[in-house]
């Protein structure tokens, strides 16, 4: 399967052909085909991770070997390494080479390097003058991880969708833009250039598009729809721009392992690779929804809440992250992480976090606190790539995913029993007594999700804050990420109380009487809190509280996932990773536990002097309206920018078109109208038609003496002729003889 992982996304691909053309001759009307392909899919897709571990065990001691996999046409790098040329030798002056400075640290550590050993295959797509651009795939432990957590999220959300969405007019056409949502997706991250990967990015918006806007005729879904599109389209300038720099910077190349052998090497200065780097954090801010272009995401919301949970969890949004994974050392190097205490990645993450987090209390609606905690989550894994966690990340990514879509499906679950109702603040209330399996899975998630141990969110948020060095010294200082992370772990275990208490507890404040849901949405519930409670144990530190040691259960992910070789910035002897801090670990521990206390206090009305403080404090009332208007950037964006380009901007344009524009062109016409009079009145009427006719008077009146010079009588015309001759002759002796 690692030589043929293409069948997986076309798997996807295919069930959503048939779905559009068969489904609604089908029983179930199409979601049949869809839950079939994807079930095949995720299947296959664990085949492919049983044989990555196993590729994973079976160690390679060098860079030849090790790329053994990797077909020589995909990638110029590997090509020139198998002819002998070092693909890591840097351009003169050149900082040292991380191939370089990882073997100088293997030996003065009497180490041995293993190195990871992907599989990449490709095939020609076109040509472009003299270079040829292919298409094709790359596996390695970062794109199975994904093909794995995609498949098992949309599986499920198929799953859930059945009931949540049945007897929906588009039912059909919304069960096969969710398997084309997830082909594209996993397109996305199997892809072996960039190129390809846009291809993937972008289909992923125009899903999103569909499924967001599936209820379209209601103005704020279709409006939440374009304002996705068209909010992704400011961030994908700034993917062209990179993806254009990358290709001429490598040697005119697209393939990834090309790309970031030449950014590891230093074979690209360091100014290029910050642009390119800039450039590429722009589309991560519109895809991953971080601060300031996140806006679009919560209204993205108004889409069937099984969409929302596939969004959030495992597509759309985590694929900026990927990309920055996937090209991290066009970052690593561009944004000088390692050994620094700021730069633009980390600053974006750490600010998304807790700006993010800090709106989810004032959201009635729950999946609006949960799409601004997606904002928040996604800015804690842009913030640990800034600070070099590169691991972390990605295993945030995939507890995220397990706790992230229990809960989206949780509040659907929720919803579906309050007759669709969102409304957690006027419509729900004591619902933990008639939905036990919704309240309990709902409550390992939120738990994981604000970090509390021994959960799947414990361990993933430690590693982010221990990975930025603020009390271990791993790839820099980042003391500012740190501080700003762990006030975001606060905010998030307090809104996720919060959310817990109105949903849950009190008096139910609906109008209809509730239920449990079935099994086609408990079930689904039930596995995620089950991968949100123990996904955290598939990357156990080496050493923990007590000196306790896990051996080789230990790092798994950490060895299974990440990258080692000459395209990944890990080779290099300055990139460390964070080793587990008892005292950070119990530090977040008492912050999260306190974010749920004091709100827990609160709803108990145990802290009165907490009660209407937005209306006794003139500093906490502004600070409330700050977040209710959300920082005021929609306001800026509908009201300022939109509205200024529709009212005076375009008024102004409409006055220069009539005014400038078009006097311009009417002058124009009009001056050609009288140099048209002029010319034919004076030069062609007077000149050119006065001279011929001159002209025809003058040959008529030569004509009319000739005519009467014409006698016909022989005696005239010779004597003519003799005083003509003679003229001539006194000519010519005149003129020779002077």
């Amino acid at each position: 399967m690692l030589q043929n992982v293409w069948i997986i996304p076309a798997l996807c691909g295919l069930s959503f052909v048939l779905t559009l053309l068969i489904g609604k001759r089908t029983p179930g009307g199409g979601h049949y085909i869809g839950i079939g392909f994807v079930a095949i899919a995720f299947v296959l897709s664990l085949v492919t991770a049983g044989q990555w571990i196993t590729r994973s065990d079976h160690v390679a001691h060098d860079q030849v070997s090790a790329l053994a996999g990797v077909d020589a046409k995909c990638s110029h790098a590997v090509s020139d390494l198998r002819s002998g040329v070092d693909p890591t030798h840097a351009a003169p002056g050149a900082a040292t080479t991380a191939h370089g400075e990882a073997e100088a640290t293997a030996e003065s550590a009497g180490a041995e390097e293993h190195f990871s050993q992907p599989v990449v295959r490709c095939v020609r797509w076109f040509n472009s003058d003299s270079v040829q651009i292919n298409v094709g795939t790359h596996a390695d432990g970062q794109s199975v991880l994904l093909l794995v957590v995609v498949t098992f999220v949309s599986l499920l959300v198929h799953i859930f969708s059945t009931e949540y969405v049945a007897g929906d007019r588009r039912y059909t056409h919304y069960f096969a833009f969710l398997s084309l949502f997830t082909a594209a997706m996993l397109l996305f991250v199997i892809a072996d250039n960039v190129l390809q990967m846009i291809v993937g990015w972008e289909l992923i918006g125009v899903c999103s598009f569909a499924l967001i806007g599936h209820w379209w005729e209601e103005k704020p879904n279709s409006d939440a729809a374009l304002k996705a599109m068209l909010t992704n389209r400011v961030g994908d300038c700034g993917l062209m721009i990179g993806a254009i720099m990358l290709f001429f910077l490598s040697g005119n190349s697209f393939n990834i392992i090309d790309i970031n052998t030449a950014a590891n090497s230093g074979k690209i200065s360091h100014g290029y690779l910050l642009v390119a780097s800039v450039a590429l954090i722009a589309a991560v801010m519109s895809k991953s929804g971080q601060f300031i272009l996140h806006t679009w995401l919560p209204d993205a919301m108004a889409g069937p809440t099984p969409v929302s949970a596939l969004l959030h969890a495992a597509t759309m949004v985590v694929a900026g992250i990927y990309m920055v994974a996937r090209l991290y050392p066009v970052f690593f190097h561009g944004l000088s992480i390692a050994g620094s205490s700021v730069n633009y990645l980390a600053i974006v993450g750490s600010v998304t976090a807790l700006f993010g987090a800090l709106l989810g209390f004032v959201q009635s609606d729950i999946k609006k606190v949960l799409a601004y905690s997606t904002v928040s989550q996604l800015g804690f894994m842009v913030a640990a790539l800034g600070v070099g966690a590169w691991t972390a990340a990605l295993f945030h990514l995939f507890t995220h995913a397990m706790f992230k879509a229990c809960l989206f499906l949780g509040a659907g679950s929720l919803s579906h029993a309050c007759h669709h109702s969102f409304n957690m603040v006027d419509d729900m209330g004591g619902l933990r007594k008639v939905m036990p399996k919704t309240f309990w899975t709902y409550v390992i998630a939120a738990a994981s999700l604000s970090g509390i141990f021994p959960l799947a969110g414990f361990w993933s948020k430690d590693e982010i804050m221990a990975g930025s060095g603020a009390m271990n010294h791993a790839n820099g200082t980042y003391y500012f990420v740190l501080v700003m992370l762990l006030i975001a772990a606060f905010c998030t275990a307090a809104y996720m109380t919060r959310t817990v208490w109105y949903a849950f507890f009190g008096e139910y404040r609906g109008h209809h009487h509730p239920h449990e849901s079935g099994p086609r949405i408990t079930v689904p519930l039930v596995l995620l809190a089950v991968g949100a409670a123990i996904a955290g144990f598939v990357n156990l530190p080496e050493h923990f509280w007590g000196g306790i040691s896990f051996g080789d259960l230990a790092l798994k992910f950490e060895h299974w996932v990440e990258p080692v070789g000459m395209y990944f910035p890990g080779h290099a002897a300055h990139f460390t990773h964070a080793g587990f801090n008892g005292g950070l670990a119990l530090l977040a521990t008492v912050v999260a536990v306190a974010g749920i206390v004091i709100p827990w206090a609160f709803y108990q009305h145990k802290l009165p002097f907490l009660e209407n403080l937005a209306t006794r404090s003139r500093l906490a009332g502004f600070s409330k309206r700050i977040l209710v208007n959300k920082y005021y950037l929609d306001w800026l964006y509908t009201d300022v920018i939109t509205g200024f380009v529709k009212g005076p901007l375009a008024k102004a344009a409409y006055w220069v078109n009539q005014n400038v524009l078009d006097g311009v062109v009417n002058g124009a016409g009009r001056g050609a109208v009288r140099a048209g009079h002029v010319v034919y009145d004076t030069l062609d009427q007077r000149g050119v038609d006065g001279a011929v006719n001159g002209i025809g008077m003058i040959a008529e009146g030569a004509g009319g003496e000739l005519g009467r010079l014409q006698t016909g009588r022989v005696q005239q015309y010779a004597a003519l002729f003799f005083a003509a001759a003679a003229l001539l002759a006194g000519v010519i002796v005149v003129v020779v003889g002077g």
